[in-house]
């Protein structure tokens, strides 16, 4: 299977493995059409970025299966994914994503509740008296 292209993203807690080939650019997202599974027209903007960017959106199939997350996380793994899987295509391609920041991963994640706070850092209420 030649020009077939598969990367990993991840964003959050979500993990997207996604399979990129030469089509005509149907979009699938756990057996569901992009704007059907994603639903806001932002994050398929999102997940779509790599694509536009490059010019290259009709002439690629997209296969993503993600897990983990909510739908936020899950389109910025897509993107992530998506991004890692068109740079490993060219060196061109590499370059244009890097200068866009595409490759970089997000490693903003949750910070944790500590023991004796409301959450992370929130506190329960002060009482004096």
């Amino acid at each position: 299977m030649e020009n077939v292209h598969i990367a990993t993203g991840r964003r959050k807690n979500a993990i997207a493995s996604v399979i990129i080939k030469q089509g005509k650019g149907t979009r699938i997202i756990n057996g569901s059409p992009v704007k059907e599974y994603l639903k806001s027209d932002v994050l398929v903007k999102n997940v779509e970025h790599p694509f536009s960017l490059l010019q290259v959106g009709g002439s690629f199939d997209l296969v993503a299966k993600v897990t983990g997350g909510g739908i936020s996380g899950q389109s910025g793994a897509i993107r992530l994914g998506i991004a890692r899987a068109l740079s490993d295509m060219s060196e061109e391609n590499h370059k244009a994503l890097r200068k866009a920041g595409l490759l970089t991963r997000d490693s903003r994640v949750v910070e944790r509740k500590k023991y004796g706070l409301a959450g992370a850092r929130k506190r329960f209420q002060f009482s004096k008296r």
